[in-house]
C-alpha cells in the first residue's frame, strides 16, 4: 500500500531525521493517560488489526498544531535524541509499535519501523559527525550493529 501523498510524507521524514539530529530533541504529545497514538494505515498485527503508532515531531510548533480533536488535551513534551534512540526506539520495537513521524492535522505522516528509524538516525549522526552520549551502547558502531542484527 502506498502512503498518502508519499513524496510529501517522505520529505517530512527526511526533514525529521535531519532536524532531530541537528537539535538533539524529538517532540511528542502527552497527557495524563500517556502519549499521542494513532493506528497504522500500513501495518497489521497477527490478528489483522492495525498496529499502534506513537507519534513524534521534529518541531514543537508542528506537534502543537496537532493537539486538536482527540488530542486536544495533550501537551508538548521534549525527548532527548539519545533517550529517543536508546529507550523509545528499542522499546517500540520490543512492543511491536510503529513510529509515526511528522503527522499532520489530518493524521497523515510517515510510518517507520523503529529499527529502520534508529538506523536512519545513526546514518545522519555519522554523516554530520555529531557526538551522541550513548549510555546503553559502547558507541554508534555498536548501536548500529545491534540494530542491524535485530532488524534481520
Amino acid at each position: 500500500m502506498e502512503q498518502q501523498g508519499s513524496d510529501i510524507i517522505a520529505n517530512r521524514y527526511k526533514n525529521f531525521i535531519k532536524k532531530v539530529c541537528e537539535t538533539g530533541i524529538v517532540y511528542a504529545l502527552q497527557n495524563h493517560d500517556g502519549f499521542a497514538t494513532s493506528a497504522s494505515a500500513l501495518y497489521e498485527n497477527e490478528q489483522g488489526k492495525a498496529v499502534d503508532i506513537l507519534c513524534f515531531w521534529a518541531e514543537g510548533a508542528r506537534a502543537k498544531s496537532c493537539a486538536i480533536n482527540h488530542w486536544s488535551n495533550y501537551q508538548i513534551t521534549e525527548i532527548a535524541l539519545v533517550d529517543f534512540i536508546e529507550n523509545w526506539g528499542v522499546g517500540m520495537e520490543n512492543d511491536g509499535i510503529i513510529a509515526g513521524i511528522a503527522f499532520d492535522q489530518k493524521m497523515f505522516g510517515y510510518e517507520a519501523k523503529p529499527l529502520d528509524l534508529i538506523l536512519a538516525l545513526v546514518d545522519e549522526i555519522k554523516a554530520t559527525k555529531k557526538e551522541l552520549p550513548l549510555q546503553k551502547f559502547e558507541n554508534l558502531a555498536d548501536l548500529e550493529e545491534q540494530a542491524k542484527v535485530a532488524n534481520g
